[in-house]
Formats: C-alpha cells, sequence, structure tokens
C-alpha cells in the first residue's frame, strides 16, 4: 500500500490519484464538496468497498474534512460559523448510529501538557456533561435531554495504561451506545494544520500518523460504535521541504525561469525523495507552527460547541 503518513482520507485520495495519475475518481470511492462560505469549504469522502478501502488504507465509512481558512486570526463569528459546519456533520453521524436519548461518552485522546496534543483534553473540559444530574437530580433537566459524560484517559507513556484498556473499561460499565473520541492528527499539507477538522465514523488509530501506532478504537474494539474527530497538528519536516519546494518551482514558472526538470520535479512526489534523505540523518522531525497555542485554543472551541449543539 502507498506511504501516505497522514490521518487525513481526503489526502489519502489526493495523493492515491496523483500517485497513480488518475483523472477519474478511484473505484470504491465516492466524493462530494460544498462550499459552506468563502472560508468554509467541507468535502466528503465515502469508502464504499474493499477495493476503495484498499486503495487509501481507510476502512468503509464516512469521512468528512472541514476546512477553516485564516484561522491564526479567527473571529468569534470566524468561531461560530465554524462550530455550525461541525455541528451539522456531526448530528448527521450521531443520528445515523444512536437514537436521540442514548447515552454518550465523549473522550478527549492527547496529552494536556504537549501543547500539539492537547486538542483532546481541551475539548472534554468544555462539554456540557449530563448523565450525573439526570441520575442524581433529575429535576433540573428536561426529560429529553441526552445522557452525556466524558473523560481523559492521558497517554501509554504517563499511565502505563494503553487507551484501548481504559475505555473498555469505562464502556462495559457505563455502557454508552456511542463513543465520540476527539484527538490531533498528522497531515500531509501546512495548510491544514489547525485548519482541518475531521470526522470519521470508522474510530481511529491513535498516533498512526507519527508512527506511534496504538490500538484501534473502533466499533470491533469497544462494541460500540466509535466517530471520531480529528485535527491535523503536526507534520513531517519532510512535508514541509516539499510544500515549499512546490512554492519554489510556482515562484520560477510565474517568472518564465521554469524548464523541463523543474516541471518533472514537481508532478512527482517529492515527500518521499526528501524524506529518504532526512530520515537516516534522523533530521525528519515532527513539525508545529509557533502560533500552536492559540491555533488548539481556537479549535478547542470550535470543536467543543459543535460538539454540545450536535448532541444536546
Amino acid at each position: 500500500m502507498y506511504n501516505f503518513r497522514t490521518d487525513l482520507a481526503l489526502e489519502r485520495r489526493d495523493l492515491y490519484k496523483k500517485a497513480n495519475k488518475l483523472d477519474k475518481e478511484i473505484d470504491g470511492i465516492e466524493t462530494q464538496e460544498e462550499q459552506i462560505s468563502d472560508k468554509i469549504t467541507t468535502s466528503r469522502v465515502k469508502v464504499i468497498n474493499e477495493e476503495g478501502e484498499k486503495a487509501i488504507g481507510k476502512p468503509i465509512g464516512n469521512y468528512i474534512t472541514i476546512d477553516i481558512k485564516k484561522l491564526k486570526i479567527a473571529t468569534e463569528d470566524d468561531i461560530q460559523h465554524s462550530s455550525e459546519a461541525l455541528t451539522k456533520e456531526l448530528k448527521e453521524l450521531v443520528n445515523k448510529h444512536s437514537n436521540p436519548k442514548d447515552t454518550i461518552l465523549v473522550v478527549g485522546l492527547g496529552n494536556i501538557y504537549v501543547t500539539p496534543d492537547s486538542l483532546g483534553p481541551k475539548v472534554v473540559k468544555d462539554i456540557d456533561i449530563t448523565r450525573h444530574i439526570l441520575e442524581y437530580m433529575p429535576e433540573y433537566l428536561s426529560p429529553e435531554t441526552r445522557p452525556v459524560s466524558v473523560i481523559s484517559p492521558g497517554v501509554l507513556g504517563t499511565t502505563g495504561i494503553e487507551t484501548l484498556e481504559i475505555l473498555k473499561g469505562i464502556v462495559d460499565n457505563v455502557k454508552p451506545k456511542l463513543v465520540i473520541v476527539i484527538d490531533a492528527l498528522a497531515s500531509r499539507s501546512i495548510q491544514r494544520i489547525s485548519s482541518t477538522i475531521q470526522l470519521a465514523d470508522t474510530g481511529i488509530t491513535p498516533g498512526a500518523g507519527v508512527g506511534n501506532k496504538r490500538k484501534d478504537l473502533n466499533i470491533e474494539t469497544l462494541g460500540v460504535p466509535v466517530i471520531a474527530i480529528g485535527v491535523p497538528t503536526v507534520v513531517e519536516a519532510a512535508t514541509i521541504a516539499a510544500d515549499s519546494l512546490d512554492l519554489f518551482i510556482e515562484k520560477l514558472q510565474e517568472n518564465a525561469e521554469s524548464n523541463q526538470y523543474l516541471n518533472k520535479l514537481q508532478e512527482e512526489d517529492k515527500y518521499e525523495m526528501i524524506k529518504e534523505i532526512l530520515m537516516p540523518e534522523d533530521y525528519n522531525f515532527i513539525v508545529t507552527p509557533k502560533e500552536i497555542d492559540d491555533l488548539i485554543q481556537n479549535m478547542a472551541n470550535i470543536v467543543a460547541r459543535g460538539i454540545n449543539f450536535a448532541i444536546n
């Protein structure tokens, strides 16, 4: 299978088409794009059979990507409009996999002490939890209120326990009908860092995008449907070098300084070439932008709002 080194189904689909020089859609894949506003675009990738699954390395299911421009300087209106786009897509997935009053468990994956990996723990702090109130003080909530509980299980390096082991115990006791997992992802584009949200109803493999693969969290391992909400927060150094080289080539072409070699270089997958150079010297770092604190906070606000309005 092609070495995608990205968690995003949309990027995997684009990379596969480029590598195989496909003008038509990949067999087993359906796609749709919707322009929500001048800053927000929603793309839907549906893997419909084993052929599509094999092509992009993602299980059969639905993958929705919401791209948000200029999140570094996002206003309150930008954050609100982005959360509304997330609410719309998430609500459809939640309704598909659960009933209105079913219990939901929201899980914030990641390490609160490492900024690029802190999205999950930051989001669950702002989720409206209701399960305990419905159990002990039901008179204070509407009878239509859905039971919602949250957990931030930490990471293997700080707990010594696999995330799957923790969540399996919680699911067996709390018995939610649906689990929503929030996690940081890796991307193959510097433009997507904390500016993209991916929703998937196929679960998630924590750490897969940065080569630190943990056990899968999905309906097979937990026994209930798992919706994953992921936000790219890091890229590899090879990705930055490849993207920078593309920009350099485009600048040369604009100034009519292009030649046949540069055109060929732009068409090829420079990522693999650059990665082969960087890896032996341990220079293929995982990189995040200097504005990551603000970007994570903006995205945490968007995701928390989107979840609250989608499930309550």
